[in-house]
């Protein structure tokens, strides 16, 4: 594995490459599309125009959706686009099941709703979700798999069924995939060909799970999307200064309740990340084990990028809590999905045969 000069971005993350002078993708896509005060104001009267867009296009009495989770970016863009953009968001979230979710997560989402939010929270069947991620686990070796098809599906279902054809998502996932041939900018329309979703929801469609179970994992058809006029934006691109760590500090300063565990158990520098359930810890742990990197690392990009650390601190961070997972999480997760620890080694193992 080799890692960037710049920002120890791996070579081994998928879709990253690193060029003759030991630069990675990401850090290229970030120096041509450099912040300047011109750009800054492109990029405000762009977000202005699409916000117009959304209210004059909704059938609602909102004027958009918001994606939350209760975490530091969803606290970060429900405010901005209430108070900046001066827009009525409606917020759509996909809950864990309660046998999942931690109580901290469930007082976060409160938390935020509480600032003066309405919110629909949908939960899918805690069934069907156990036996899908144990399915992820074992055939993908990702816990999220399913999972995260539901995240990005679910808010979609809403928009289309609620007439609100403006959905605000996160951060653009190119600046920390690096694509070659991607683009860093606020339009989020090309989402369906991820590789999270692109295979499709099918792929766990069994005996024991139908495709009627697997109505909210499955991404809306692009002929129902187009239909419904749907527009997807990528808002931490148009967010002044949005990265993880100030998105974490303005979240703290309306009430977020951070993960006070040592890094050397979580693999998690400052405790802002995944505060609504411990698994992501264990998925942290099993991307080390695939590619030789996990969060540690993508924080300390996210970091290097923005000036606030040296390439030296970031070294020492990497090797020190990169990875790291206590074997409490692991264990939790086992009984979760009812498999043992030792079947959990047998799958883990197989990673890097």
């Amino acid at each position: 594995m080799k890692r960037c000069n710049n920002c120890l971005n791996p070579s081994t993350r998928p879709r990253v490459y690193i060029d003759k002078e030991g630069i990675c993708s990401v850090c290229r896509l970030i120096e041509k599309n450099k912040h300047t005060a011109r750009g800054n104001r492109a990029r405000k009267d762009e977000i202005k125009k699409i916000r117009d867009w959304g209210i004059k296009n909704t059938k609602s009495n909102y004027d958009c959706i918001v994606t939350v989770s209760g975490g530091k970016d969803s606290i970060r863009q429900a405010f901005y686009v209430r108070d900046e953009l001066k827009m009525n968001p409606l917020l759509v979230s996909s809950q864990y099941p309660p046998e999942q979710v931690l109580e901290r997560g469930t007082k976060n989402l409160e938390m935020l709703i509480n600032h003066g939010f309405d919110c629909i929270s949908i939960s899918v069947n805690p069934v069907i979700y156990k036996r899908l991620m144990k399915e992820s686990f074992i055939n993908y070796r990702n816990i999220f798999t399913a999972a995260e098809m539901a995240l990005y599906g679910l808010p979609i279902h809403v928009a289309i069924a609620e007439h609100i054809p403006l959905v605000f998502l996160g951060e653009n996932p190119v600046l920390t995939i690096g694509e070659k041939h991607g683009k860093l900018d606020g339009d989020a329309s090309k989402m369906r060909f991820s590789n999270t979703i692109k295979d499709g929801s099918g792929i766990f469609v069994s005996k024991k799970v139908t495709r009627q179970n697997m109505h909210f994992y499955t991404y809306p058809s692009e002929e129902d999307v187009n239909h419904a006029k749907i527009r997807i934006i990528y808002l931490g691109y148009y967010i002044p200064n949005w990265s993880g760590w100030n998105n974490g500090q303005f979240a703290l300063r309306k009430g977020l309740i951070t993960r006070k565990d040592n890094p050397k158990n979580t693999g998690d520098l400052w405790g802002l990340s995944a505060l609504d359930d411990d698994f992501r810890i264990v998925n942290q742990y099993l991307k080390f084990l695939k590619y030789g990197f996990g969060h540690v690392t993508d924080q300390v990009m996210e970091r290097i990028h923005a000036n606030k650390m040296s390439k030296k601190e970031a070294i020492k961070l990497v090797n020190k809590y990169d990875g790291k997972c206590d074997k409490k999480y692991i264990k939790k997760f086992c009984n979760y999905i009812e498999i043992t620890e030792e079947q959990f080694w047998t799958v883990a193992n197989k990673i890097n045969r």
